[in-house]
């Protein structure tokens, strides 16, 4: 009577766990490292060239002391780590968060202005 028990209860047990299955799908993306740098808001194509062209770049690049103050991450948009940061380089930190239109347009609007 007890090995009919036990057996009983370990079929029971078994496909309970089987039909269970492994749970909820992994959500894309999940499995990436988060990116450092507080990444803000992901910016449109209209966007991220408006604040390409308020930033100034000389020619198809931007020094860093002009993308500063539009980066949240310098080290993160700056792939090529050669100081300065390409067109390129400029629209994927656009589509990751790391360019800030907002910083961009208060930099812009206080330039000239003297510091505090």
């Amino acid at each position: 009577m007890k090995i009919a028990t036990v057996a009983a209860l370990t079929v029971m047990l078994s496909a309970g766990y089987a039909f269970a299955g492994g749970g909820a799908p992994v959500p894309e993306g999940s499995q990436k490292d988060p990116a450092s740098g507080r990444p803000g808001k992901v910016l449109d194509d209209a966007a991220c060239t408006k604040a390409w062209e308020t930033a100034g770049p000389d020619g198809d690049t931007l020094s860093k002391d002009k993308a500063t103050p539009f980066i949240i991450n310098y080290q993160m948009v700056d792939t090529s780590n050669d100081g300065k940061i390409s067109q390129e380089e400029w629209k994927t930190g656009c589509g990751k968060g790391w360019i800030s239109s907002d910083d961009a347009a208060t930099a812009k609007d206080m330039q000239g202005t003297p510091a505090q």
